[in-house]
């Protein structure tokens, strides 16, 4: 982590946010890995490969910590899939016995947040709602995971 900032599409994030890093991906503290590519179709293989491998890897301290049982990841690729950022990434969301009713409702609810964040952000604005001090010490602890 010797870098100054990360993108995030045109977004900057401050290092701290950030808990895990490879040569091309990154994870921040709202669990997305990243790489600077609009399209998942324009990723090299190299880069498809250290996504997945990262999101893999994150996705199963992650179950543990959280104590869940199961992981959905997903990518919205374009706008018509509800993609917000420009840019490739990775939701991992541990799942529990009982979070949804139905097990595919995760699919719609990502859906509403989605639409919500396109119609009413300004991601700097929305990123402001928690402390940088919060989301370092959500970083911290997952950062712990990971020596």
């Amino acid at each position: 982590m010797s870098t100054e900032f990360y993108s995030f599409g045109p977004y900057k994030i401050d290092p701290k946010e950030v808990f895990y890093s490879s040569p091309l991906s990154y994870a921040m503290v709202n669990l997305r890995p990243v790489v600077p590519v609009k399209r998942f179709a324009d990723l090299t293989v190299e880069e498809t490969q250290d996504l997945w491998l990262t999101a893999q890897k994150i996705g199963g301290r992650l179950e543990c910590f959280h104590k869940a049982s199961s992981l959905t990841f997903t990518i919205q690729d374009g706008p018509k899939a509800g993609q917000t950022v420009p840019h490739v990434h990775i939701h991992i969301l541990p799942r529990k016995d009982g979070d949804f009713e139905r097990n595919d409702e995760i699919y719609d609810e990502i859906d509403v947040k989605e639409n919500e964040l396109k119609e009413k952000l300004n991601l700097d604005k929305e990123r402001k709602d928690r402390s940088l001090e919060e989301m370092c010490k959500e970083a911290e602890e997952y950062r712990s995971l990971f020596v």
